[in-house]
């Protein structure tokens, strides 16, 4: 699906987002009231929102720990050869315990955050990726999360407006 391009928000399209950040399942009864708009003008922001692509979706927050004793790992991931990432990357896409991986700067080319149901499954997916020479991964530093200190629980509502331009001088 195509998006549109992104319309400019104001403070009200701010305080939309940054309330269904917090809790996506809220009526738009409940939002209008937040925003203070009354329920169809508020409606109409948020489809306009969801249709810009701003909004990308919604999903359950899931408390893992009380489903199974899941081992979090933070793995940054050195490749051998600059010219292979398109392949890692197709690989790292398809390995269902990596959660989320960046491209990175530095001396380290992908951080890549796996949840693994023990760390016998994740030794089994990191050696099938430094063993497999097509894709090209000289070594892997694993990072055992012990503990969450702070959990994302969304953006900055700062980051929703676009920056200012400075008027260009003559």
């Amino acid at each position: 699906m195509a998006h549109k391009r992104p319309p400019a928000l104001d403070r009200i399209d701010i305080k939309i987002l940054a309330a269904l950040q917090r809790n996506g399942r809220m009526t738009i009864e409940k939002l209008a009231g937040m925003v203070g708009l009354t329920p169809r003008p508020c409606l109409e922001r948020v489809r306009r929102l969801e249709a810009a692509g701003i909004i990308a979706g919604y999903q359950a927050v899931l408390a893992l720990e009380r489903l199974s004793k899941p081992v979090t790992i933070f793995a940054e991931i050195i490749m051998d050869k600059q010219g292979r990432g398109d392949r890692l990357e197709k690989r790292l896409t398809g390995i269902e315990e990596i959660v989320e991986c960046w491209e990175v700067s530095g001396d380290r080319d992908y951080l890549a955050r796996f949840v693994c149901s023990d760390l016998a499954r994740y030794e089994t997916l990191t050696t099938d990726l430094i063993d497999d020479s097509d894709i090209g991964v000289a070594r892997i530093v694993s990072h055992i999360a012990l503990r969450p200190v702070r959990r994302f629980s969304g953006y900055p509502a700062s980051l929703f407006a676009a920056p200012a331009h400075p008027a260009k001088r003559r």
